[in-house]
């Protein structure tokens, strides 16, 4: 391994401990040699994604969080509420790398070709444990950049655009013509808008502030509905019946708003029925919930007939049902506009000791619209 390749990596870790306590921390980790069509990238640039924050922070509560440590090796601990350890058991005393994928610059390579391809090459990569200096990974797992691609543009290559990329599909799949999309305001959010503008889809928007209209209004969507404004349910109808959307993708997950799409689904069907049915319409109407931003129990009021469905939908399961080909037609589509449809914002660029301050746990920890933050674990 060349030289200037430290023996050792910082690696950001989340622990959640049987007395009930979570552990976030920075731990030393060897950095091994590449096998033959492996790569070590330095990591330059890894999103803070809604799936990476849940695996941080688990089910603890981070408004009881404290700060320990050192500025430079911090160290982060809240309690974890006994009624949500449940839940946990399947963690509990195991130290967990984390971050999902990311961007970085290719520094050492095995000694197959496609390895030796890379090296000095911009890269993308997923696999996990991205939240570290350097990752040591598959040539399959990464994603050569296009020249001129910063790590920072190249960092969300793939859990949003295949997210957004795989709902229009399972669309096509399942026979449906349009979409609905919940918490349509952020990144992923923007990326569907776009994708559905330019390939002449309907997308029916549902965000729950004004501010996150007028976001999605100013990139060319058409029917926004807001689910706090009074005519939340009556504005989500008139927009199924224009598009005829009877498949939906859900990020909060907890709450009623599942429930209320299908309800105003089947009341958008019913304006064109021509007769009564007790059972209701026979077009199947499909909600599938990929998020939890509200961990609260999912409700409905069984008032959309019988044709319908509410499951989980989610990107690798979907990746592995439409095959190598199916995915590698989509990455190719992501690599080619990486800079358009699917260019990402954030808020704020942190180090790794940097994400672990509770001024910046604070801001980032809330999910909230705008408020995206990307890690740099070469920072400082």
């Amino acid at each position: 391994m060349p030289a200037e390749i430290p023996r050792t990596t910082l690696q950001l870790r989340s622990l959640i401990k049987r007395s009930g306590e979570l552990e976030l921390s920075l731990a030393e980790e060897p950095v091994p040699e590449p096998k033959p069509d492996e790569v070590i990238v330095r990591v330059e640039a890894a999103p803070m994604n809604p799936s990476d924050l849940g695996l941080l922070f688990g089910a603890a509560d981070m408004a009881t969080a404290k700060a320990l440590g050192t500025p430079s090796r911090p160290v982060v601990t809240a309690s974890v509420p006994e009624a949500a350890m449940k839940s946990m058991a399947a963690r509990l005393d195991a130290s967990m790398p984390v971050g999902n994928e990311g961007a970085g610059v290719v520094v050492a390579a095995g000694s197959s070709p496609a390895a030796q391809a890379l090296l000095g090459k911009t890269v993308a990569l997923i696999g996990g444990a991205m939240y570290t200096q350097y990752r040591c990974i598959p040539v399959a797992q990464c994603m050569l950049l296009p020249e001129g691609t910063t790590p920072a543009e190249g960092a969300s290559s793939f859990v949003n655009p295949l997210t957004a990329l795989g709902m229009v599909e399972t669309m096509r799949r399942e026979g449906h013509k349009a979409l609905v999309h919940t918490a349509a305001a952020s990144n992923l959010g923007q990326m569907l808008n776009r994708i559905c503008i330019q390939d002449g889809i309907g997308l029916v928007n549902i965000v729950r502030k004004k501010e996150q209209e007028e976001i999605l209004r100013a990139i060319g969507a058409r029917y926004v509905c807001n689910a706090s404004a009074p005519t939340f349910m009556q504005d989500l109808t008139d927009a199924l019946v224009a598009t005829g959307a009877t498949l939906a993708f859900d990020a909060i997950g907890g709450g009623m708003l599942a429930g209320q799409i299908l309800s105003c689904m089947e009341a958008a069907l019913n304006k064109s029925a021509t007769e009564y049915s007790r059972y209701g319409s026979t077009t199947h109407k499909q909600v599938y919930i990929y998020g939890g931003l509200d961990r609260g129990p999912t409700e409905f009021v069984r008032n959309f007939g019988m044709a319908w469905g509410m499951g989980g939908w989610l990107l690798f399961p979907f990746l592995q049902k439409i095959g190598p080909e199916g995915a590698k037609k989509l990455k190719e589509r992501v690599a080619a506009e990486l800079k358009t449809t699917f260019a990402s914002h954030y808020t704020k660029e942190v180090s790794m000791s940097e994400a672990l301050r509770l001024e910046e746990i604070a801001v980032y920890a809330k999910h909230a619209t705008g408020e995206k933050y990307l890690l740099n674990p070469s920072k400082g």
